[in-house]
């Protein structure tokens, strides 16, 4: 899942990036709250795709709790995560009235914070459980684990990916630009058929039939069969 990380201090933003990317999260690094508000709104107009985001308050341009409120004013509905050393009771009041939809405060441990970070998007996605069951398949998302009739699969991790993109919105389609989003961060190049690659890879594993293609628009996998 694709994340935007809001972090004006550089040694720690590039720790975080990088123990998240370890995590399993694709993230893009911004270090000021107007680069923040511009991309969580660009996302609100289809152009990126955030699965959630973390914010610290403290930022150079734009302080994150104003940040906050007017992404929710413009209608972003993105899950916010605070990340910040401010540890008061009516700065947490504040974040959580403004739309914050979680607050940790510094230091956080990695795999706490990447736990939050799941818990956020599978609600989001009105998911109760770390665990994704469509059919005969299931995901287990902090394992990046995924099985099928109870066997587990070998699925390399852009495989893992693309199954979970699909899981995790099931009955909707997905259009091969937006499993592209959520598979790379910024400055990397894709080839125009990486997504049909990685879909061809999943149904040598899974069979054809939990897959769909809808001609001209992307892929499909339904929580029931037809």
């Amino acid at each position: 899942m694709r994340i935007l990380l809001v972090e004006d201090d550089s040694i720690l933003g590039d720790g975080l990036q990088s123990g998240l990317r370890q995590c399993g999260f694709v993230v893009d690094w911004v270090r000021d709250g107007v680069a923040a508000e511009y991309e969580l709104r660009s996302h609100a107009s289809g152009e990126k795709i955030y699965a959630a985001a973390v914010l610290d308050l403290g930022l150079p341009r734009a302080e994150g709790s104003q940040v906050l409120k007017n992404i929710r004013q413009h209608g972003v509905q993105t899950p916010v995560l605070i990340l910040t050393a401010r540890d008061s009771v009516s700065d947490k009041l504040t974040s959580f009235d403004s739309g914050a939809d979680d607050y940790v405060v510094k230091p956080v441990d990695l795999l706490e914070l990447a736990a939050r970070l799941h818990a956020l998007i599978r609600r989001s996605h009105g998911q109760t459980q770390n665990k994704i069951r469509l059919q005969d398949l299931e995901i287990d998302i902090p394992s990046r684990q995924a099985k099928l009739n109870g066997q587990e699969l070998n699925l390399s991790a852009r495989e893992f990916d693309v199954l979970h993109a699909l899981m995790l919105n099931a009955d909707r389609v997905l259009s091969r630009e937006q499993i592209e989003k959520n598979l790379y961060s910024w400055g990397h190049e894709v080839e125009s058929n990486t997504v049909e690659v990685y879909v061809h890879k999943l149904r040598k594993k899974l069979g054809n039939q939990l897959i769909h293609t809808v001609r001209g628009v992307g892929y499909l996998m339904r929580k029931e069969t037809s």
